[in-house]
C-alpha cells in the first residue's frame, strides 16, 4: 500500500500525570519533522495518569519510528496509532459569525441543520456551539464562511475505540 506523505494519523497515549510530559512528547514529533495538528490531554480514570489524543500528519514509516520512541519515554505507559480503527470521534467548535437581521433566519437554519446550539446572539453576531466529527465541523464552517466568520475555536479530536478494547 502506498501512503501519502501528508497522511493524518490518530494516536492515543497513556502517560504519567507529571509536569513536562507534553513537551517531551512534542519534541519527539518535532525532531522527526512531524506536525501535531491536534492535541487533547485529559485526566484518566486513575489520577496518576492522563490520556492524550493526538492527530498528526506525515508518512507511515516515520510515524512507526515515533511510536517506538514514545513507548521508550519513561513517562509514557502506552502509545498507539489508531488510524483506520473503528472509533467514536468528537470535536467541539465555537464559531462566531456576522449575523445581520436580514440574514438571521438563514444562518439559524444552517445552525439547526448541523444541530448547533446558539450560545450568544447580538445585533450583529451569532455564536454557535457545535459538536461532531471533524468532517461535520468542516462542513459547517464551509457553509457559514460566506456569511463572514469572525472567529473559530476548536477543541481538537477526542476519540475512543469502539467495543471492549481500551484506547
Amino acid at each position: 500500500m502506498v501512503t501519502s506523505n501528508n497522511e493524518q494519523h490518530t494516536i492515543s497515549l497513556l502517560v504519567n500525570n507529571k509536569p513536562g510530559v507534553l513537551i517531551r512528547i512534542a519534541l519527539v514529533f518535532s525532531r522527526r519533522g512531524y506536525n501535531m495538528e491536534s492535541v487533547v490531554v485529559s485526566a484518566g480514570n486513575d489520577p496518576r495518569f492522563s490520556h492524550m489524543s493526538l492527530v498528526a500528519s506525515g508518512d507511515r514509516k516515520t510515524l512507526d519510528q515515533i511510536i517506538k520512541q514514545l513507548n521508550k519515554l519513561v513517562d509514557v505507559i502506552h502509545a498507539c496509532d489508531h488510524t483506520g480503527d473503528s472509533m467514536i470521534e468528537r470535536e467541539l467548535a465555537l464559531i462566531k459569525v456576522k449575523c445581520p437581521a436580514q440574514k438571521r433566519t438563514e444562518i439559524l437554519q444552517i445552525g439547526q441543520h448541523f444541530q448547533c446550539e446558539s450560545v450568544d446572539l447580538t445585533e450583529k453576531t451569532i455564536t454557535f456551539e457545535a459538536t461532531g466529527s471533524s468532517d461535520k465541523l468542516n462542513a459547517l464552517h464551509n457553509m457559514l464562511d460566506s456569511y463572514g466568520i469572525l472567529e473559530t475555536v476548536r477543541s481538537g479530536k477526542l476519540f475512543m475505540i469502539r467495543g471492549s478494547e481500551e484506547t
